[in-house]
């Protein structure tokens, strides 16, 4: 893992918690239909679900509140190589806790890394951006602009 950019690791663990189980394991699937299969895995830890504590700060810099409480559920997996994958989802989906930590792990492999990177990783982040641009779009439609007169004599 020596060789795993650790900025490049953050994003696809992003991309795979923000996506669903169901479109990770399409993407997965039609990924393995032409590869080699994924290395079988153990749990390590979970997938449990609890609950953290959102802070807040008024004004961005304020003192900070306790504002609410979330569910998260992890999952933490070992390759049969020795390979550690983790994950944190927001929500009860223990299935996408999994199949994230299962797809960490394996990503960690220079090997496996740009083949699943191309197949998996890159269509959920294009994906999650055409969500992204649908919402501002929706939202852009219903933006009122009020012009104002800097001077009224």
């Amino acid at each position: 893992m020596s060789d795993l950019p650790h900025e490049e690791r953050r994003r696809w663990m992003g991309i795979l918690a923000r996506a669903s189980a169901a479109a990770i394991r399409a993407r997965l699937d039609a990924h393995l239909a032409d590869a080699p299969p994924l290395p079988a895995h153990t749990r390590l830890r979970g997938p449990e679900t609890g609950l953290v504590m959102l802070r807040g700060r008024a004004g961005g810099d304020g003192a900070p509140f306790n504002l609410s409480e979330m569910t998260v559920t992890r999952c933490a997996v070992r390759l049969d190589d020795g390979t550690i994958g983790h994950a944190y989802v927001a929500g009860r989906d223990s299935q996408q806790a999994e199949l994230a930590a299962l797809l960490d792990a394996a990503l960690q492999d220079a090997t496996r890394r740009p083949a699943l990177l191309e197949a998996v990783i890159a269509p959920l982040a294009a994906d999650e951006a055409e969500s992204r641009a649908a919402a501002a779009r929706k939202a852009a439609a219903t933006r009122v602009q009020f012009f104002t007169m800097a001077t009224m004599r």
